[in-house]
C-alpha cells in the first residue's frame, strides 16, 4: 500500500519516538530527551531551537507535541551545510583545518566545546592529518540520518506491538484540530489483498485477551451522496422571503487547526428560518468548479456570548442539497451565534514542496515602472471576493480589518483608512476592487519590488507558490426568514473554538445512540450518521484516563479527519471528546464505515 505524505510523516514521527521510548504514551521529561528524539527523526536542533520548544517551566511534552515540533524543525540539508563550510574554506581546497574550524565553533554563535569539535573531526578526518574533508562529512551526515530513519521505520514495521500505537490524543482541541487526511484526489487503499488484510488485523489489534473482549465494532454502509435530498423545499418558494447573506473562509493554520469568522444573527420576531452554508465558487469558467467545492461545511447555531465558553446548541445544518447544507425550522426572536465548521476530512495541511519555480508577483515595464503580474492580479481579485463579506463589490473598513487581522495581525484605524481612501479608488467611502489592487501595488513599491511581504499575505490567505488556494475554503452563508428581516454580522475571527467543539459534541451525542465497550460500561461511543459524514464521540464516565484504539482498516472509500486508518486517543476521566469524522473519498460511489474501538490496557 502506498502511503500519503501525511501518513508517511506520522509514521516517521512514531518511528523516531518509539526508537527512544517504549510507548507513544510515555512523556518526554527533559530537554535532552527532546533533543535525542529529534535527532532520531533526522533533525539537528540548535540550543536556541530547543529553548524555544522547551521554555522555562516546562515539565513534560507528549507525543502530539513532538509531532508539531517536527513540522516546524526542518531537517538540515547537505547543500546548506556545504555552503556554511565553504565560508570557512579560505583557499577553496575542500578542507578546513582543525584550528580554523575550532576557532569559529568555540567562539561564535552557539559555542561548542573543544571535545565536540574533536568529535566532529574524528568522523571525517579519515587521514588524521588535522584537516576536515567537509564534503565527505556532509555525505556521511546525510547517510547516517537516512540510516537512523530507515532503521527506526523497519523496527516499527516489524514490531506489531509498536505498529498499533498510532497515537494522536488531541485531548483539549476542537474537532477541527484533528490531523487532516490527504485530499480526496490522492489514492487510498480501499481493497487490500488478502495478505495485507491478515497482517493489518494481526498488527493493529491490542494483544491482551482483555482488550479483545473490551471492544465495539460498528459497520455502516452509505449510498452515493450526489442526489438531492427530498426533504428540502423548492428554493423558488423562498423568493418572497427576506434574504441576507454573508461570506467567510476556513483557513488552515500552521499547526493544522482550522479557523474562520463567527457571526451574530439577530431575528426581530419569531419566524420560520431557512439557513444554508456552502463553499463559494470563485471559478470564472462555468464547467470548472473551484477545487475546494468538495469541502464539507456546516453551520452550528448557538445561544450565548461569544466571549464565554458556555452556550446552548439550538440547531445545525444537518440536511444536504448537493454542495449546500441546510437547516429549516422556527427560531424565536433574539440573538444567535453562527459557528461555521468543516470536519477537516477534505481540507488539510499540505506538505509544501520546495520547487525552483514560483509565480512572479511583480515585474517592471519597459519604462522601469513596477506593476503587478496578471496572475497576481487574478489571485488578488479572488481574495477581494473572499473578504467582501456582504458581497456588495466594495470593502468597508470592518471588512478590510478582518483581512488585516488574518494577514498581519494589525488593524487599520479611522485615520489610516481616511488616508487610504484619499490615495486609492473608492466608492461610497469603501474600497473598490481596483483600489485593493492599487494598495498592493503600493506595498510592492514600498519594498522596491521585493515580494516577500506580498507572499506572506498570500500564504496567510491559503495560497501556495503557484498562486493556487490550497489551504483555505471560502464559503457563503444565506439566511431566509419568512416573516422578519434578519441581520447578520461577522463578530470574530479565530475565536470560539471551545464553543464550537462543545456544539459539535452535543450535536453528535443528541442524535446518536450510546454503546458501551464490552467489559467497560463507563466508556461509551456515540456514532452519528449524517447526510454525508459519520462522526463519533467517546465519553469516559470513569475517574481514570482511558486509551481507546481505533481501527478503520476495513472501511471502504473512506477518509478520516484523523489522517490515519489506525490510531488511538486518550480520553481523560469524566470527559467527552470527538473521536473522528469520516467521509467518502468519492461521493459518487458507495462507501462503508467499519470501525472497531478497543481499550488499550495501561502500560
Amino acid at each position: 500500500m502506498q502511503r500519503s505524505e501525511e501518513e508517511s510523516f506520522y509514521m516517521t514521527c512514531r518511528a523516531a519516538y518509539l526508537s527512544v521510548f517504549r510507548s507513544s504514551l510515555v512523556n518526554m521529561t527533559s530537554k535532552e530527551q527532546l533533543c535525542t528524539v529529534l535527532q532520531q527523526a533526522g533533525r539537528n536542533p540548535s540550543q536556541k531551537a530547543l529553548d524555544k520548544y522547551w521554555p522555562p517551566g516546562t515539565k513534560k511534552l507528549i507525543f502530539d507535541d513532538f509531532c508539531e515540533i517536527l513540522k516546524q524543525e526542518k531537517p538540515a540539508e547537505s547543500d546548506q551545510l556545504m555552503r556554511i563550510f565553504k565560508k570557512f574554506d579560505i583557499n577553496r581546497d575542500g578542507y578546513i583545518s582543525h584550528d580554523e574550524l575550532s576557532k569559529v565553533l568555540t567562539s561564535m554563535g552557539e559555542k561548542m566545546s573543544p571535545k565536540e569539535v574533536d568529535d566532529i573531526f574524528s568522523l571525517a578526518d579519515v587521514n588524521k592529518d588535522g584537516k576536515l574533508d567537509y564534503a565527505e562529512f556532509c555525505r556521511l551526515l546525510e547517510s547516517t540520518v537516512e540510516q537512523n530513519q530507515t532503521a527506526a521505520l523497519e523496527k516499527l514495521e516489524t514490531d506489531a506491538r509498536l505498529k498499533r500505537q498510532n497515537f494522536g490524543s488531541q485531548m483539549d482541541s476542537s474537532p477541527q484540530s484533528l490531523e487532516s487526511q490527504p485530499a480526496p484526489e490522492i489514492q487510498h487503499r480501499t481493497q487490500p489483498d488478502i495478505t495485507q488484510r491478515k497482517e493489518s488485523r494481526s498488527s493493529s489489534r491490542p494483544s491482551s485477551a482483555r482488550s479483545r473482549r473490551s471492544s465495539l465494532s460498528t459497520s455502516i454502509t452509505m449510498g452515493t451522496g450526489s442526489s438531492k435530498t427530498s426533504r428540502l423545499g423548492d428554493p423558488k418558494s423562498l423568493q418572497n422571503w427576506h434574504h441576507t447573506l454573508m461570506k467567510g473562509c476556513f483557513y488552515l493554520e500552521e499547526d493544522g487547526t482550522i479557523v474562520s469568522l463567527q457571526y451574530r444573527l439577530y431575528i426581530p420576531k419569531t419566524t420560520t428560518v431557512h439557513l444554508t452554508i456552502q463553499p463559494l465558487n470563485l471559478s470564472q469558467i462555468p464547467e470548472k468548479l473551484s477545487p475546494w467545492m468538495c469541502v464539507d461545511t456546516a453551520l452550528y447555531v448557538v445561544t450565548g456570548n461569544e466571549t464565554k465558553e458556555d452556550s446552548t446548541l439550538v440547531c445545525f445544518t444537518e440536511l444536504r442539497d448537493k454542495e449546500r447544507f441546510v437547516w429549516r425550522g422556527e427560531l424565536n426572536a433574539g440573538s444567535y451565534l453562527l459557528l461555521p465548521f468543516t470536519t477537516g476530512c477534505r481540507l488539510m495541511k499540505r506538505t509544501r514542496k520546495t520547487t525552483n519555480k514560483t509565480a512572479q508577483l511583480v515585474k517592471r515595464t519597459l519604462s522601469g515602472e513596477l506593476e503587478l503580474t496578471k496572475e497576481f492580479k487574478v489571485a488578488l481579485s479572488d481574495i477581494f471576493d473572499v473578504i467582501d463579506l456582504d458581497g456588495n463589490g466594495l470593502l468597508s473598513l470592518s471588512e478590510y480589518n478582518f483581512f488585516e487581522q488574518r494577514t498581519s495581525g494589525e488593524k487599520c484605524d479611522e485615520e489610516a483608512w481616511a488616508i487610504c481612501k484619499e490615495n486609492f479608488d473608492t466608492k461610497k467611502n469603501e474600497l473598490t476592487r481596483q483600489g485593493f489592487l492599487e494598495l498592493n501595488l503600493m506595498e510592492a513599491h514600498d519594498r522596491e519590488g521585493d515580494p516577500r511581504d506580498l507572499w506572506l499575505t498570500l500564504e496567510a490567505m491559503g495560497y501556495d507558490g503557484s498562486l493556487e488556494m490550497v489551504e483555505a475554503c471560502p464559503f457563503v452563508i444565506e439566511v431566509y426568514c419568512e416573516d422578519a428581516k434578519a441581520t447578520l454580522q461577522p463578530v470574530h475571527l479565530d475565536s470560539g473554538i471551545k464553543m464550537l467543539n462543545s456544539a459539535v459534541q452535543r450535536s453528535i451525542t443528541s442524535k446518536a445512540e450510546a454503546k458501551s465497550l464490552k467489559g467497560h460500561d463507563s466508556v461509551l461511543v456515540y456514532t452519528y450518521k449524517g447526510e454525508s459524514r459519520i462522526s463519533s464521540v467517546i465519553a469516559n464516565k470513569s475517574n481514570q484516563k482511558v486509551t481507546v484504539h481505533i481501527n478503520n482498516e476495513q472501511s471502504k472509500n473512506c477518509v478520516s479527519s484523523r489522517g490515519m486508518s489506525v490510531f488511538a486517543v486518550e480520553v481523560p476521566g469524566r470527559t467527552k471528546m470527538v473521536c473522528q469524522h469520516v467521509m467518502p473519498i468519492t461521493d459518487q460511489q458507495e462507501w462503508t464505515y467499519s470501525c472497531v474501538e478497543s481499550i488499550i490496557p495501561s502500560l
